[in-house]
């Protein structure tokens, strides 16, 4: 059995549905490649009472016929011409459940479970049917249901306002990897043997999803790696993109319009900002930008003292990132494209802007290094009515302290010049006016080299190192 990377949470609940004495209807999602099939199948060493696994883009009577052939696979003693519809499919389940001795655990897996529900299939109600009406009166019986469709499993389970409401006895999300993760699989389960600057830098390529980095070549390089994985011509991350969102969402062109969008603006963009450069609007734009939430695509933050609606959203998926501002419409040819940028401006600055996207995605990380972990504390970020100016990250504390993150990704010890001192200095005088904030403002930098010690060192109160960014989350 291969290695199960983090997900100890995970883990832990379901342990603790497979060993209660009542029946459990696990739900299970995240987006794409995320490993959702992998942890089932690991934790479950692939032992099964009944799996099924639908099929992308076929129709009724094919999702229906697999899932009798699986039946048959499975032991059932039924014709599979006798089953006609999903009613009669989960009839044979339930007789194939009610074959089986008394006194084991009935695990029944179901996979991409939005795949199957085709136009006019039933098969939700058919599943509604099954469950509320027999399996769970039962002690013996656990259901784990999968699926990349977020936005379907939400709506059409966690949701049910059917059959299946308040049935869902386990709902666990899984999240990308986070940094230090990425190093256990990397470097303890792939042998990379790289350090942490190396492991980061794949990440603001690739993000923690597991699919991704299990394509990396330990014997290589990062920046080669990144050429033959996505500007080779038969890279496999480089004809990613499509497949992704079209498996992921109905009408996925809106949500390509959204991060595209998104990509284009560093300091992210209001609903207003968004609704104005894809021309969506209204009750559409809003499924969209939660569902690419759902699918930690975006992320919305909060303007420190401002309603709701000022959200300012930010695009988070490192992939999708890197994608559309060195991949989408490349038609150079150059295989080692990524090589030959080395050192760039531009790829300092999609360097810097990723570097702040790390340190986002870490925000439990950052609050551990400072030692306010266990403290209450509320996250924004500030931007400027009158001058555009934005602090991207602010931590509010409940002792009355506000640390403001500033986050630098450079090849040496990041130097605070008499120009970027004075900088500093004045816009968090404006946010302290503009907002009429009143609290002790503590400028803390987050790098990866470090602060050089100059006569301009004294400014920083607290430093978060990269190192930092790579301790494992830990619960308060």
């Amino acid at each position: 059995m291969e290695q199960i990377i983090g997900r100890k949470s995970e883990q832990e609940r379901l342990t603790k549905c497979f060993e209660s004495q009542r029946a459990e209807f696990v739900v299970v999602c995240g987006r794409r490649r995320i490993g959702k099939t992998f942890l089932v199948r690991q934790f479950f060493n692939n032992k099964f009472t009944f799996e099924f696994v639908g099929g992308h883009k076929k129709p009724f009577q094919e999702q229906l016929l697999g899932f009798s052939l699986a039946l048959k696979q499975h032991g059932w003693n039924g014709a599979v011409t006798s089953v006609k519809n999903w009613y009669e499919a989960f009839r044979g389940l339930r007789e194939l459940i009610e074959n089986r001795p008394h006194n084991e655990r009935k695990v029944i897996f179901i996979d991409e479970m939005p795949w199957i529900d085709t136009f006019r299939s039933s098969f939700v109600t058919a599943l509604e049917d099954f469950w509320n009406g027999w399996a769970a009166h039962r002690e013996d019986v656990m259901m784990v249901a999968c699926g990349s469709a977020t936005s379907w499993m939400t709506d059409k389970i966690l949701h049910n306002r059917g059959g299946l409401h308040n049935r869902i006895t386990e709902y666990i999300y899984l999240a990308p990897f986070n940094l230090n993760e990425t190093e256990q699989y990397l470097n303890g389960y792939l042998h990379c043997n790289w350090n942490k600057e190396a492991i980061a830098q794949c990440y603001m390529v690739m993000g923690g999803v597991p699919y991704y980095l299990s394509k990396v070549v330990p014997s290589l390089g990062v920046e080669q790696n990144i050429d033959r994985l996505m500007f080779s011509r038969d890279g496999s991350l480089r004809h990613e993109f499509d497949e992704l969102f079209h498996a992921l969402f109905n009408n996925a062109d809106y949500y390509i319009a959204v991060v595209t969008a998104l990509a284009q603006k560093r300091m992210g963009m209001t609903r207003k900002e968004i609704a104005e450069k894809t021309k969506i609007e209204g009750g559409t734009l809003s499924r969209v930008l939660i569902n690419l939430e759902r699918n930690d695509f975006i992320m919305g933050f909060a303007q420190y003292l401002l309603p709701q609606k000022k959200v300012i959203y930010r695009l988070t998926d490192f992939y999708t990132l890197f994608y559309l501002k060195f991949v989408d419409n490349e038609r150079s040819g150059d295989e080692q494209k990524w090589t030959h940028m080395i050192g760039s401006g531009t790829v300092n600055a999609w360097r810097g802007h990723s570097f702040e996207l790390l340190s986002l995605l870490h925000i439990n990380q950052i609050k551990q290094s400072l030692s306010i972990g266990g403290m209450l504390t509320s996250v924004s970020c500030w931007r400027s009515n009158s001058t555009g100016e934005q602090i991207d990250l602010l931590i509010d504390r409940v002792d009355n302290i506000i640390n403001v993150c500033e986050m630098k990704f450079t090849n040496l010890p990041f130097e605070i010049t008499k120009r970027y001192a004075e900088h500093l200095q004045e816009r968090m005088a404006h946010f302290a006016q503009e907002r009429k904030c009143r609290k002790s403002l503590i400028l803390t930098m987050v790098t990866n080299a470090g602060v050089a010690n100059n006569s301009y060192r004294h400014l920083v109160q607290s430093e978060v190192t990269l190192d930092d960014l790579f301790l494992p989350y830990r619960k308060f």
